[in-house]
């Protein structure tokens, strides 16, 4: 028996995910705001869901930035 898969809680953003095609380089207004959010508190997989890439790009931008990453099932950064 297959093991179900995640459902999406976030629909995609269109105006982010229509750089989510391949081929397409992301912007660097598009990078800013996965980075902003990440920081904000927003999860990898809530970013890529909501951009249309995949949790790997997201990583790989984060990574590029220099952006610390927080632990698996780490709580929500709050202000």
């Amino acid at each position: 028996m297959p093991y179900p898969g995640r459902t999406s809680t976030h629909e995609p953003d269109p105006e982010l995910a229509r750089w989510a095609a391949p081929g397409h380089n992301l912007p660097d207004d598009v990078k800013a705001y996965i980075v902003r959010e990440y920081q904000a508190g927003r999860s990898l997989r809530e970013l890529a869901e909501i951009t249309g890439r995949s949790h790997g790009a997201v990583r790989n931008i984060l990574q590029r930035a220099g952006v610390p990453r927080r632990g698996r099932g780490a709580s929500r950064l709050t202000s």
